[in-house]
């Protein structure tokens, strides 16, 4: 088991001011793999004072020196790369392939597009009036990360942190720390500055409270649930410092019957299998067109039954357990959810797949004749389930998609362009990805409504990160 209990604290390895401890749990055999602390307030304090005195010259060293240190933390994240993907294999159950291939991948390209974008910020602009327009880090950032995609929303908070002269404190989730972890170890090789970036594990209601709460953070950055992005907006509001959140989702997929039917479908289910289902804009509603709907039915239902589940450690392209016994416990009961309100199961259902008794791995589920006011149809699951809803018309399509407090992404499925180009522009959703469209790095990520405000990555992602100034003269 590895000790992992020290945070990254003023450019040192320090023992926790909190004597809490959790166990860290690979939810493929459900065996302890490490254990971290749990920071308290006074750690939070201590990374945030350490943040604070750095910001005094870090926000002052030029746009060439802080290319260089992302320069030099790409090549040693490069180094280091199939340590991040087994990482990320052992506490999230993500299949090594899977890690390799996406999970430690995103580290490489959000870092490259960072780079390219940060070569293109304009931090000194003049204004079609003539007056002068300053661009400057906003100060010490908050930084609160998810265990879904781990290093993805690691890189896409910490690099324009850093880019842009801010300095942070890295809250990881609880659940996947070790990836944090080896990350500052990258970090502090690279040479940043002792200060410009800590790291402190901790449970949210008690450090990342803290952080929001705390007057010398200028920014809090999350991404998680909806409900937490509630919380760390209400603490941040006495001190009135910024808020950007990446929160929860419930996707329509609006599948046209003028789609290839076997192409679509089978990547539509697919895509919410991927990384066990627990990606926040996967495709999870699935509105098809009533006259392909018994015909797309009967083809997600071949797809489901071909999915396979089994040991991350292998390669291949079967899904993997979910991250813990908590999640594993919400998905089930809204399968359950889904069977007790009278959708028709097709494929899956509760309990384990067959043959496997350890771990939280779960049954690909997918709901046929899935009304729209079923909990299923309206909770995020955050698990491998997909629910099929018909509909009529294109203006149905488009009601049922808007129906939902989330607003994070839209998928459309037709071979018309115009139709197309007509159902995104009524969607209310921050993402519409057309035909399996996969988002570019440097396009900025980030919803509509509940599923939260700002965004990530490239050139809009760094703007996050900076306040504006004016200069006025006679």
């Amino acid at each position: 088991m590895q000790d992992a209990t020290k945070f990254y604290i003023d450019g040192q390895w320090v023992t926790p001011l909190s004597s809490e401890r959790m166990e860290v749990i690979n939810p493929a055999t459900e065996g302890v793999i490490a254990k971290i602390a749990l920071g308290n307030e006074d750690d939070i304090n201590r990374a945030v004072a350490a943040a604070k005195r750095a910001f005094e010259t870090y926000s002052q060293t030029s746009l060439d020196d802080r290319l260089a240190l992302l320069e030099k933390l790409l090549l040693i994240y490069k180094r280091r790369y199939d340590e991040i993907a087994a990482t990320i294999t052992a506490e999230l159950g993500a299949p090594i392939t899977m890690s390799r291939e996406q999970q430690a991948d995103v580290g490489v390209s959000h870092l490259e597009d960072f780079i390219t974008a940060l070569k293109k910020l304009k931090t000194r602009d003049t204004l079609y009036n003539g007056e002068t327009l300053l661009r400057e880090p906003i100060g010490v950032c908050g930084l609160i990360t998810p265990w879904n995609w781990p290093i993805n929303q690691i890189v896409l908070k910490v690099i324009p942190a850093l880019a842009t002269g801010c300095t942070c404190v890295l809250k990881p989730s609880e659940f996947t720390p070790l990836n944090a972890i080896l990350y500052a170890e990258m970090i502090d090789e690279a040479g940043f500055p002792a200060g410009t970036f800590n790291l402190v594990n901790g449970a949210g209601p008690v450090a990342g409270s803290a952080m929001s709460k705390h007057p010398d953070i200028a920014m809090m950055s999350f991404t998680g649930s909806t409900r937490a992005g509630k919380a760390i907006t209400r603490d941040a509001a006495e001190n009135v410092k910024r808020v950007t959140l990446e929160l929860g989702g419930k996707s329509p997929n609006i599948v046209f019957d003028d789609v290839d039917i076997k192409d679509r479908i089978t990547y539509s289910v697919l895509d919410v299998f991927n990384n066990s289902g627990q990606t926040c804009d996967a495709p999870t509603r699935m509105l098809v067109q009533k006259s392909i709907y018994g015909d797309a039915v009967a083809m997600a239902k071949q797809v489901g039954d071909t999915a396979r589940v089994g040991d991350p450690t292998l390669e291949g392209d079967h899904i993997g357990p979910l991250v813990s016994h908590i999640q594993f416990d919400r998905v089930q009961s809204l399968i359950k959810a889904g069977i007790d309100e009278g959708a028709t199961l097709l494929v899956g259902g509760t309990g384990k797949p067959d043959g496997i008794n350890e771990g939280y791995f779960t049954k690909p589920t997918i709901f046929a004749d899935v009304s729209p006011d079923m909990r299923i149809a309206r909770e995020e699951i955050f698990g491998p389930v997909i629910c099929m809803i018909p509909f009529e018309t294109e203006e149905d399509a488009i009601a049922m998609a808007n129906d939902t407090p989330y607003g994070l992404a839209a998928y459309i499925q037709t071979q018309d362009d115009a139709k197309a180009e007509r159902v995104a522009s009524k969607l209310r959703a921050g993402m519409i990805r057309i035909n399996g469209a996969f988002p570019r790095p440097g396009s900025p990520f980030g919803g509509y409504k509940q599923s939260g405000n700002g965004r990530e990555g490239g050139l809009f992602g760094l703007e996050d990160f900076m306040e504006i100034k004016m200069i006025h003269r006679p």
